[in-house]
């Protein structure tokens, strides 16, 4: 079997306020619209996975949250109805998804041996969190391409940022791996909003978009440098001030999911494509892509006999090392 390819990864925010303004039939709230840039933004990203032709897509949400270890989706066929327990009003989502849960389950076996706790989620009734479903519909609402769904620990917020970050960097590794010995084509999908304070009362008019602005203008300042540098290719510059940006931004990339795909990437210095970028009740969001193939670095090296690969890069800033 030939090794697999990581096509490339998307950061792909998942306000649910984006399916809500675009009125999918599978969302009994209706709207009359708004947050046209972002989901314009999408729109974008669409057309270009498109083009891919992945074999599945992988998503690691902050939605999902496990207490203990890192949980994939092991179910191969979920459905029933996704709620927004903040925003029961916007949505009320019918979701019906397939499950690769052969790369699910390699997934979780790399993990193991990497030193990480791990867990196949088995239940056939399993309600499959809003922010896994929004980024799912928003990046490919044909929900024709299986997916592999995986959870977040909240290791960053149980111990500490540089703790848990190395926690993601081992699960990005161990992903990598997975899909190169599944010789799937995959595409990452980074669940993650940017600045994250928000405001705490909803407009009359939820769609009203003259009431929508940045919550915090700091935080608005740290999503204009950050974004700034992904764009460049400067990751390395990006990882360096990561631990800051959350602490200054109450960023959600905390919760890991940005640290996850660039890990299991091999954290290229490439540029970043930015689609859009928006605010939904306050919070910063940007939709953008890394294209690993257009690069020439989607396809997978096998580890020599000394071990060496992109699974040993140490993860950028962090001055931690990682063993398993």
């Amino acid at each position: 079997m030939a090794n697999g390819e990581i096509i490339a990864g998307f950061l792909a925010p998942h306000p649910p306020h984006l399916v809500y303004g675009e009125n999918p039939p599978q969302n009994e709230p209706r709207s009359e619209g708004g947050w046209e840039p972002l989901r314009w933004a999408y729109e974008k990203a669409r057309a270009s996975l498109d083009a891919m032709r992945p074999d599945v897509l992988l998503v690691h949400s902050p939605h999902w949250i496990t207490s203990v270890g890192h949980h994939f989706l092991g179910v191969r066929q979920l459905s029933g109805k996704s709620v927004d327990p903040i925003f029961p009003n916007l949505f009320r989502y019918d979701f019906s998804l397939e499950v690769d849960v052969d790369l699910a389950e390699l997934c979780a076996e790399e993990g193991r041996k990497m030193g990480l706790v791990t867990k196949m989620m088995r239940n056939p009734n399993f309600r499959v969190d809003y922010g896994t479903i929004t980024t799912l519909h928003m990046i490919r609402p044909q929900w024709d391409i299986p997916v592999v769904g995986i959870s977040a620990n909240n290791t960053p917020y149980y111990l500490n940022t540089k703790e848990g970050m190395v926690e993601m960097d081992l699960l990005g590794k161990a992903t990598r791996e997975a899909i190169r010995k599944s010789g799937r084509k995959a595409v990452l999908l980074a669940s993650n909003t940017l600045s994250h304070w928000h405001f705490h009362e909803e407009p009359s008019i939820p769609e009203d978009m003259s009431k929508e602005h940045p919550q915090n203008l700091d935080g608005y300042r740290w999503d204009m440098r950050m974004i700034e540098l992904m764009r460049k290719g400067k990751m390395r510059e990006y990882f360096k001030l990561q631990p800051q940006f959350i602490e200054e931004s109450f960023a959600e990339v905390k919760s890991g999911a940005f640290t996850w795909m660039h890990a299991a990437m091999g954290y290229p210095e490439l540029a970043g494509e930015l689609y859009g970028y928006g605010t939904v009740i306050g919070t910063g969001n940007a939709v953008m892509e890394w294209n690993l193939r257009k690069a020439g670095l989607s396809q997978l090296d096998t580890p020599d006999s000394t071990g060496t690969s992109a699974l040993n890069r140490e993860p950028y800033g962090s001055g931690l090392q990682t063993t398993y």
